[in-house]
């Protein structure tokens, strides 16, 4: 299965509002940015479940600059899809949304914003809404993924 992960407040924080992995001082003066903590977990296990995994963020940061942080932290995934390629897609496809996964061939959008979920019900997609204050997310997201596979 296809599976995109959104970055900010996802994977990445935007504040304080979940605990991340650890990071040395020369990554931090790199730019690499904070992870949240077991990420790596999550995606390693998906990918040993022969899913494979993808970046999907309406972020402007480089590809580049997302690729090196994954990197620092173990993680490859096999796409990643920036805001300036989402909207080209989307609107060439003429879909008023802000993600549309299944025009990437996603099957699965993982998302903190609940307005993906409603997007998600409107477009007829599948997508895992995780809150960034939770604490158990890597076993809900493994148990959420096993139900809508």
């Amino acid at each position: 299965m296809n599976i995109s992960f959104d970055l900010d407040s996802t994977l990445i924080p935007n504040g304080k509002e979940f605990k991340t992995e650890k990071r040395s001082r020369i990554a931090k003066l790199f730019g690499i940015e904070e992870m949240r903590k077991g990420t790596r977990e999550l995606i390693s296990n998906l990918q040993n479940e022969e899913h494979k995994i993808h970046i999907y963020t309406t972020s402007f940061r480089s590809k580049r600059k997302i690729r090196r942080t994954l990197k620092y932290y173990g993680i490859r995934v096999n796409r990643i899809v920036t805001e300036k390629e989402n909207r080209k897609v989307l609107k060439s496809r003429n879909i008023n949304s802000s993600k549309f996964p299944p025009a990437f061939d996603f099957d699965i959008h993982v998302d903190d914003l609940k307005g993906v979920g409603i997007e998600s019900e409107r477009f007829n997609f599948k997508a895992i809404i995780v809150e960034p204050t939770d604490k158990n997310w890597v076993e809900k997201m493994k148990n959420e993924i096993k139900n809508v596979g």
